[in-house]
This record gives structure tokens, C-alpha cells and sequence, in this order.
């Protein structure tokens, strides 16, 4: 959306919501929007940046037609608040990393998609239990690790080449600890909906 002559970002906001709406009944699907909002006042574009995000949550905040907006954000504290409050997303959920339950469909999910024929040759309770805090993306990264382990041998992939390849990976939540900890704190304090049913389930538990 974003392009280095003057004036052209704007026009091209404006287009973009031409077309949402041109499309609607629609989702409008934006993914890591915290790469384009954070830090406005600090950025030296002669106010770009800033007339885009006006235009973008005024259109949030009055638009009529059935389009409906998701945003994904990693770092959600960067964004401006006025982004954040009801009237232009109407709500805020929190994708925290999967407990072992979920784990295990996200396991399943990925070798039906494989192996559909010889998915009960995979121990998936135990691929669950021995990954703890790996995401959804870092699960699907051991399954095809393990798929390149098996090529290399001229065989299938196992339960226990998945495990291998997923002790050789360091999960972000891991390397990225401080940071993951902030959002989920973040999160806990109220000002989001925690999307896992595992989570709420927990909150409910402690308060």
C-alpha cells in the first residue's frame, strides 16, 4: 500500500477501500498491521504514514458497507490507541501458544494433510506432550524436517524423526521470552479475549 511518491500511498489507501467495499460481502484480511502503524510520530515520511492510518480508521470507524476487518499484530503495544478502541475493531483477541490438546490437532491437522493413509502410524499424544511451547508454524517446521530426515534414508518419516527434528529446533518462545511474557501478562490484565478455551478456562481457575 505504501509507495515513495507523494501522494501516492494515500491514493492507494483509498483504492484499497474502493475495492473492500466494491467486493463486500467480504473479509478484508490484514496481517501483521503493527508493521505499518507502530512508532507514527517518529516516522520521517513528511506525514505520510500518518495520513494513511487517518484515512484507514476513519473509513473503521464510519463504513457502512459489510466489510469485515481482521488485523494481526505481534506487538500489539506498539500500535496507536486510537486504533485499538471499540468502534473501528470491535474486538481484541489474544492467540496465545497452544496448550498439549491443542498441540495434538494441530499435529493432526498437518498429517492428514501428509499422511492421510497412515496417520495411526504416528504416536500424536506424545508428539503433543514432548512439544511444549512450540507454535503452530514451528510444529508444522518438525513435520517437515522429519520428512526430510526419511527422504535422506530412502524411507517414510516416524514419530521419532519428528521428535528429532524437533529437538534440534529452539521454539520463540523460548528465544523470545520477555517479549511473549509481556503479552501474555498483557493479555491476562483484561485487555484482550484470550481466543483459547484452555486459557479462559485457566483464568477462571485463578480469579
Amino acid at each position: 500500500m505504501f509507495a515513495g511518491l507523494v501522494g501516492e500511498s494515500e491514493s492507494r489507501t483509498r483504492q484499497m477501500i474502493q475495492l473492500a467495499e466494491a467486493l463486500a460481502p467480504c473479509i478484508l484480511w490484514i496481517d501483521e498491521i503493527d508493521k505499518a502503524f507502530s512508532g507514527l510520530d517518529g516516522k520521517g515520511d513528511s506525514g505520510t504514514t500518518n495520513r494513511v492510518f487517518g484515512t484507514f480508521i476513519t473509513w473503521l470507524a464510519e463504513k457502512k458497507s459489510p466489510v469485515f476487518v481482521v488485523a494481526t499484530a505481534n506487538n500489539i503495544q506498539s500500535l496507536p490507541a486510537e486504533m485499538l478502541r471499540k468502534g473501528r475493531f470491535d474486538e481484541i483477541f489474544f492467540v496465545g501458544l497452544p496448550y498439549q490438546e491443542e498441540r495434538k490437532a494441530i499435529f493432526e491437522v498437518h498429517l492428514l494433510k501428509l499422511r492421510p493413509q497412515s496417520i495411526k502410524n504416528y504416536d500424536i499424544d506424545r508428539l503433543a506432550y514432548e512439544t511444549p511451547d512450540f507454535s503452530g508454524a514451528e510444529i508444522e517446521q518438525t513435520l517437515i524436517e522429519a520428512m526430510h530426515i526419511g527422504f535422506s534414508q530412502n524411507r517414510d518419516f516416524t514419530t521419532d524423526d519428528i521428535l528429532e527434528a524437533a529437538s534440534q529446533i529452539v521454539p520463540l518462545a523460548r528465544t523470545a521470552k520477555e517479549q511473549i511474557q509481556f503479552l501474555q501478562d498483557w493479555a491476562a490484565a483484561g485487555k484482550a479475549r484470550l481466543a483459547s478455551r484452555q486459557s479462559s478456562l485457566n483464568r477462571r481457575l485463578s480469579s
